[in-house]
């Protein structure tokens, strides 16, 4: 149940910060979150992929592993900005330490909630 909750709103607010930096173009959002096109596209794909899964009647097994697998990517574009801002020219404006911040945190969080123990669809009264 908590998979899939992570997976709903995680996936709304990615969607939502797509647009608002699609819109915004680029520069900063709320002074502190870059706001670059490769980034707004991918926000708006992988926000789209969990809300996908979150909201439809997928199984625990395919949405485990989709919220398993965006979270070690976000976790590792979280240690790798640290290091490459520019994530090798994608980034044109290079991420800030509030966008690595938020990209570990998906990370972990992520990795926690699809690791927590689910119903067992086996499991009968």
């Amino acid at each position: 149940m908590a998979v899939r909750t992570y997976a709903q709103v995680v996936g709304v607010v990615l969607i939502l910060l797509g647009v608002v930096g699609l819109l915004l173009g680029d520069e900063l959002f709320l002074g502190i979150l870059n706001i670059d096109l490769v980034e707004d596209i991918i926000h708006l794909l992988t926000g789209g992929l969990l809300a996908y899964v979150g909201f439809g009647r997928t199984d625990d097994g395919p949405l485990r592993t989709v919220v398993g697998v965006l979270a070690v990517i976000y976790l590792l574009v979280g240690i790798l900005g640290f290091i490459v801002p520019m994530m090798f020219g994608l980034i044109p404006s290079g991420y800030t330490i509030v966008d690595n911040l938020v990209h570990l945190a998906l990370g972990v969080l992520g990795l926690i909630v699809a690791g927590l123990p689910g119903r067992s669809s086996t499991a009968r009264r």
